[in-house]
């Protein structure tokens, strides 16, 4: 995988301004972490978290964790100091909030590239993903996804998109089903990821259980969380466990023997499988591959 479709089964949130945060979560394993200079930091402390983000993006080994930035809205009189901190300090991709339309997109991804061409970073580097959180933003997803070859995904908020809508979260999420499907229909058409929102019950595991299950069977690609402990939850409902990879290892190698023998439909293990299942059971390999959890299979 590369970096526009790498695994991220969890984007861990960090408040940039607490240097305590930013010391150690690789030490959890997210897939991303996300600095976020938006919501977690109060109007006067904007300087002083990107002064501190910036110390610890350029001095904090994370390991395979990517480095994703929160920025301010484009509404804001704070987000091209914090594209310019974020690229001169080496992050990975820059979280856009409150996204609505392909011109939003398009004006963080100018400000990145002249931010890149002043900071001497390679052109292109810098990823972008757009958060959406209003009625707008879901109508306009499409244009959102295509609007940039820098966006390799958007993520559902659902705090100021169900404030938008005039309800609330419900917990049963029957106010986010249209938007999470509009959202993952968008994502597959147009060749991006989604991302599910944060689960902010953290003492309710098996809540968060259900809910990674719903999303994951949905088709999306991970979920935003707020805390460590959500990790290995999450990472359990996105990892293929031994059986999904042995039963994927027996498609792949079936299809390839079937259809050179100009077979096209048939069983493996009492299934009927036809080459619709190839590309499915292919990115179940990728997806151990990319978990660390792949292992061959002789007999297969």
């Amino acid at each position: 995988m590369n970096n526009m479709n790498r695994l991220r089964r969890t984007m861990m949130f960090l408040n940039a301004q607490k240097p305590n945060l930013l010391k150690d979560p690789f030490i959890y394993k997210p897939d991303s972490l996300i600095f976020d200079l938006e919501d977690a930091v109060a109007l006067g402390e904007k300087d002083a978290a990107r002064f501190v983000l910036a110390h610890a993006l350029k001095s904090v080994d994370y390991q395979n964790c990517e480095k994703v930035v929160r920025i301010n809205g484009i509404d804001t009189p704070f987000w091209k100091e914090d594209i310019r901190c974020a690229v001169y300090a080496g992050c990975d991709s820059i979280r856009i909030p409150k996204t609505e339309s392909a011109e939003d997109v398009q004006a963080v991804e100018a400000e990145v590239l002249k931010t890149e061409k002043e900071a001497g970073v390679e052109e292109g580097h810098t990823l972008l993903m757009a958060a959406i959180e209003s009625a707008k933003g879901v109508i306009n997803l499409k244009e959102i996804c295509t609007a940039s070859s820098r966006l390799f995904g958007v993520a559902l908020s659902a705090g100021d998109y169900t404030k938008d809508l005039h309800t609330v979260i419900t917990g049963t999420g029957v106010e986010l089903s249209g938007a999470r499907q509009l959202m993952v229909i968008t994502a597959r058409a147009t060749g991006v990821q989604c991302f599910d929102t944060v689960y902010t019950s953290l003492d309710n595991m098996e809540g968060l259980k259900a809910e990674t299950k719903l999303i994951h069977d949905m088709g999306f690609d991970g979920k935003s969380i707020i805390n460590p402990r959500q990790i290995p939850v999450v990472h359990e409902v996105y990892t293929p466990s031994q059986d999904d990879i042995i039963f994927a290892q027996k498609v792949v190698k079936e299809i390839d023997e079937k259809r050179a023998q100009g077979i096209g439909v048939f069983t493996v293990d009492g299934k009927m499988i036809d080459v619709a299942f190839y590309d499915g059971a292919k990115r179940t390999i990728a997806l151990a591959k990319a978990a660390g959890v792949y292992q061959e299979v002789d007999n297969a």
